[in-house]
């Protein structure tokens, strides 16, 4: 059973404001969104188009980037609102929102409501509900490109919504024992709080020391804004990584951020963020247009879209 909590049902009567970038979205068809800041280079919209044609629909995914629109993140409700006023099936939520976008929601699935972070807002019957793709997209990334990889002892890097989502999914795949580091420690606190109300085998406790926190674990996760071209460079030591490490990255934009580069040179294994970018549009198309994708294609159309690439599709 799913979580109810006021959202846009609730506020039927608001005049959304800012949102002139909405007002000439096509009818017809199907569409959706993402929403977010520094998005500019997602290739989000891509993946779904290009799988929308491939299996015959009338499908157009539009970018609302609050840093290109010039909105605060005040906006957020309105945007949503307008959003669904004006006919989309939903829209995905990335960084900086996944967790304010809660309060703005009409239906939380369980997978969201136990993470207690949303990536995914499908419009339905005057609701806005939502889910979480983020988690699954990790988990299925993570089996596909770290095959066996040791999970008793994993340092998580960033507690906020993708970090959340992350600790979900190696929660399910058995983990051991999670280290949450967090610049914000009263928001690390809360992370490994909820973790433990899952109530399974995972133990998470609180990482002051970060270098120390990295020589005590097998592998890591990146689940911080830190390697985007916004904001550029390691969200740790470099000279902290060692070879017997696995180092996992949430960020696909750059493909291959500073973190992975090195890791990689190092000789750890890695798992880039593109795979976790794949999978988690593979449920995200699914909600919002009731097909079902494939996901090899969808990879492909992801490659497609690399800088430098032409697609002569």
């Amino acid at each position: 059973m799913g979580t109810t909590s006021p959202g846009l049902a609730a506020r039927k009567g608001e005049e959304p404001e800012g949102t002139a970038a909405l007002a000439g979205l096509p009818a017809a068809g199907i569409a959706a969104g993402l929403i977010g800041r520094a998005i500019g280079q997602s290739r989000t919209p891509g993946m779904h188009e290009a799988e929308g044609r491939r299996l015959g629909l009338d499908y157009r995914y539009h970018l609302f980037d609050f840093d290109r629109m010039g909105l605060p993140d005040t906006a957020l409700a309105e945007v949503l609102r307008a959003a669904a006023e004006r006919g989309l099936a939903g829209v995905n939520v990335t960084h900086p929102f996944k967790q304010a976008v809660i309060r703005h929601l009409d239906w939380l699935a369980p997978d969201a409501a136990a993470i207690g972070a949303v990536n995914t807002v499908v419009f339905r019957d005057g609701r806005a509900e939502g889910h979480n793709t983020d988690c699954s997209g990790f988990g299925e990334s993570l089996g596909r490109e770290l095959p066996g990889a040791p999970l008793e002892r994993v340092l998580l890097l960033g507690a906020g919504g993708a970090g959340a989502a992350v600790a979900r999914a190696l929660a399910e795949r058995g983990a051991g024992r999670i280290a949450v580091y967090d610049l914000d420690q009263a928001r690390a606190s809360d992370l490994v709080e909820r973790i433990q109300g899952w109530g399974g085998a995972t133990a998470a406790w609180p990482a002051g020391d970060l270098r120390g926190a990295i020589a005590g674990v097998q592998g890591l996760v990146n689940c911080t804004p830190i390697g985007m071209d916004k904001y550029p460079g390691s969200p740790l030591p470099l000279d902290a990584l060692r070879p017997d490490l696995w180092v996992a990255d949430v960020i696909y934009f750059p493909e291959e951020t500073d973190l992975v580069r090195a890791a990689r040179a190092r000789g750890c294994r890695v798992q880039p963020g593109r795979g976790m970018a794949i999978f988690q549009a593979v449920r995200a198309f699914t909600l919002f247009t009731g097909r079902t994708p494939d996901p090899d294609a969808v990879s492909a159309h992801f490659d497609a879209l690399a800088p430098g690439r032409v697609d002569l599709n």
